[in-house]
């Protein structure tokens, strides 16, 4: 976490990396608060109404039984498992999984056409897709060959036997990004477990030293895409601040309000598309201490705000 300064030049002066030699984004965004603060929010849930709030030692419970799991379906150190699932407690709990493994994951964009998914599964040779109870649809032509297999979250029992994470590297492999925009097939970006603490000072930049009381974060942005994991989800699990989950099956000015008021949202990272949209309809939101965007060019006239 970045010092509370009033001058940025103090702080730019005074800022150097530290990566530790032997590190895990599985403690980083969920153990070691679990361990100290078991019953802090990490996580809340606003996908159907009322926030259902998930405190990061349940997070570490049902990301040791997810791990367990994979396992138990052959899954190592050094594994590609698929994440095809939208914002939900237990999507944060499939990524920390395979690094508790030392599994690599791949995070997927529920709304692929059959021919992306197999892309991107066949290119990175997953053998474990971690889906959700409609996510398994789209899986139907790559589950013909024996050796693979979907795993539902919502079915896994959770246990109180905890998983050991093991040991890894800051230089060691933990997520497999595709990209999307480029010239020709989709390109696996392969991250180590020191990516998060490169995010880290952005984001709490941005967002006026992210972790303030009352402090809690959300995005619309799906959390396959990288703005949504790393700019939102694991930044904010990292720091101590609650992350907002909601599945949206298409963003509007209404269900943004709602999902803001309900999860009592005080820091929202924007795509610009959807800041042209909230000014098209003149939305006003009230309650909000910052606001971030990035992915697109923003363009003067959303800098210059309403």
């Amino acid at each position: 976490m970045l010092p509370r300064v009033d001058s940025y030049g103090v702080l730019y002066r005074g800022f150097q990396w530290e990566v530790p030699e032997r590190l895990n984004m599985a403690a980083q965004v969920c153990d070691d608060w679990a361990a100290r603060s078991p019953d802090r929010v990490a996580i809340r849930d606003v996908s159907s109404g009322a926030a259902e709030a998930i405190t990061y030692g349940r997070l570490r419970q049902m990301a040791d039984s997810l791990a367990h799991q994979l396992v138990a379906r052959g899954v190592s150190r050094g594994d590609r498992v698929g994440v095809l699932r939208t914002q939900s407690g237990w999507t944060a709990a499939a990524h920390i999984a395979c690094w508790k493994i030392g599994a690599i994951s791949i995070p997927l964009f529920k709304l692929f056409g059959v021919e992306a998914l197999l892309t991107r599964l066949e290119d990175a040779g997953v053998a474990v897709v971690v889906a959700d109870p409609e996510g398994t649809e789209g899986l139907a032509e790559w589950l013909k060959d024996a050796d693979r297999q979907a795993l539902v979250a919502e079915d896994v029992t959770l246990s109180d036997q905890p998983f050991e994470t093991v040991d890894t590297g800051a230089e060691d492999p933990a997520v497999l990004i595709y990209t999307s925009g480029t010239t020709g097939s989709p390109k696996g970006a392969l991250h180590a477990h020191r990516m998060l603490i490169g995010h880290l000072p952005g984001v709490e930049m941005s967002h006026d030293f992210l972790g303030a009381e009352g402090d809690c974060i959300w995005t619309p942005a799906d959390w396959a895409w990288i703005g949504g994991l790393f700019d939102v989800l694991m930044p904010g699990l990292a720091l101590g601040v609650p992350v907002a989950a909601a599945r949206m099956a298409k963003f509007s000015t209404d269900e943004c309000q709602r999902i803001i008021a309900e999860g009592s949202v005080r820091n929202v990272f924007f795509p610009p598309t959807a800041l042209r949209m909230l000014k098209a309809e003149g939305a006003v939101i009230a309650g909000l201490r910052t606001v971030a965007s990035g992915g697109e060019p923003l363009g003067a006239e959303r800098q210059r705000g309403p």
